[in-house]
């Protein structure tokens, strides 16, 4: 399972998350990323707003209606995989 470190924007912190999938809708580019590797945990939907050539930039997706429509496709992408909201 591939990890990336994302950086608070406000804290600065790192913060090393896991991709559990990604997918592309209407060309953007959405991630779900969860802090731990496996068991029981609390997953997050990411959207692709900025990249270069090194960064790339994501913010949380906080809309309620692209959220639903991408964790369905998450749902169908992910077996074994209950989600909760």
């Amino acid at each position: 399972m591939e990890s990336i470190t994302l950086i608070s924007p406000e804290t600065k912190e790192e913060i090393d998350v896991y991709v559990l999938e990604e997918t592309t809708v209407n060309q953007q580019k959405y991630l779900l990323v969860t802090e731990e590797s496996d068991g029981d945990t609390d997953a997050y939907i990411l959207k692709e707003i900025a990249s270069d050539d090194t960064d790339v930039t994501y913010e949380m997706v906080e809309d309620d209606v692209e959220f639903e429509a991408v964790v369905k496709i998450f749902e169908e992408l992910v077996e074994d995989t209950t989600f909760e909201m």
